[in-house]
């Protein structure tokens, strides 16, 4: 399997909007906003057994961040939650290559960032595997310039966007 990574961020998508409404509804929570993180493509090349002739599959798996009215954790307890990340993050690393492919790397000895969905400020957690991506440096600071602002219900994570904001070649 092929795995293709594509970053934003990009304003959500009217669905993702509206999911995140009903999320932070549910939590007991106002929506602020919603940044469409990334999209994870995974294209499949083999054969079936039964009948043996080249078969081509994939599909899409969009990650996006619902920015709800949460409570931010004291400096205390977020430094507490990374020291908790920084333990299992070579470990967390090795458990994602197996499933996905090898973690990506800027050269040969820098690896990207594990990018916390729900961050560690707002009450995240720290090594939930469904809460962290793989992304590039430059890309990382990028999110975490925006996700204020998404906090803050501010535009454009406060308003929908596009329903494919790329195209891939």
């Amino acid at each position: 399997m092929k795995t293709t990574l594509y970053y934003g961020p990009w304003q959500c998508r009217r669905e993702f909007m509206n999911g995140c409404r009903r999320e932070c509804a549910s939590e007991g929570h106002t929506l602020k906003g919603c940044m469409w993180l990334a999209d994870f493509k995974f294209d499949w090349e083999g054969s079936l057994v039964v009948l043996p002739f080249p078969v081509r599959a994939g599909s899409r798996y969009a990650i996006y961040h619902c920015c709800c009215g949460y409570i931010e954790l004291s400096k205390e307890d977020t430094r507490a939650a990374r020291k908790k990340w920084e333990g299992k993050r070579e470990s967390f690393r090795r458990s994602w290559s197996e499933k996905f492919g090898t973690w990506p790397q800027k050269g040969d000895d820098v690896s990207w960032a594990g990018h916390h969905i729900r961050d560690l400020k707002h009450g995240g957690d720290p090594v939930d595997p469904n809460n962290i991506i793989p992304v590039e440096p430059g890309v990382h600071e990028v999110f975490n310039e925006q996700y204020p602002a998404c906090y803050d219900g501010k535009s454009p994570w406060n308003t929908v966007g596009p329903d494919l904001p790329y195209t891939d070649n």
